[in-house]
């Protein structure tokens, strides 16, 4: 699934409200990205070698948990940010990796808005806080963490 950006955001600040709750995504986990993505940036033998993986807590291959932020990334994107105004973000709260990502598991993400409010610095640019999580095809969360972004502000000038 690939996002094309608006030309114009339909998205702003004004757009995330605080309780707001979203649930989108279907991500379905190969072995062959596992290992792209463990050879590339996390090349523990958890992640690359099936004999280690059998012999660890989780007793098979498991993705990385930078390369499930990653996959939670793609679908966020793909689901609203890169039709928002988005100025990026300072920063991402307690990361949890809760349940280990398996060859075959399906992934969605949730995320709800905790806090929302203007930036005192720069009037037209709004800070939302928001909750994610990855859930598996058995309804159990896989990621949890909390992130602030930044979003341009609808008809804020700034002077």
């Amino acid at each position: 699934m690939t996002s094309t950006p608006a030309k114009e955001p339909t998205l702003f600040w004004e757009d995330f409200s605080v309780g707001q709750v979203r649930e989108f995504g279907r991500k379905a986990v190969t072995r062959e990205e596992i290992l792209d993505f463990a050879s590339k940036y996390d090349p523990q033998p958890i992640h690359l070698d099936e004999e280690a993986a059998a012999a660890s807590l989780f007793g098979r291959l498991s993705a990385s948990g930078w390369h499930t932020c990653s996959m939670a990334m793609r679908m966020v994107c793909d689901n609203y940010l890169v039709n928002a105004a988005s100025l990026g973000s300072p920063g991402v709260e307690n990361l949890k990796w809760l349940k280990p990502v398996l060859v075959g598991d399906v992934l969605r993400v949730r995320t709800k808005v905790t806090e929302s409010r203007p930036m005192n610095s720069r009037p037209n640019v709004g800070l939302v806080r928001m909750t994610w999580e990855v859930i598996n095809q058995h309804n159990n969360v896989a990621l949890h963490m909390d992130s602030w972004a930044m979003f341009r502000r609808r008809d804020v000038e700034v002077d």
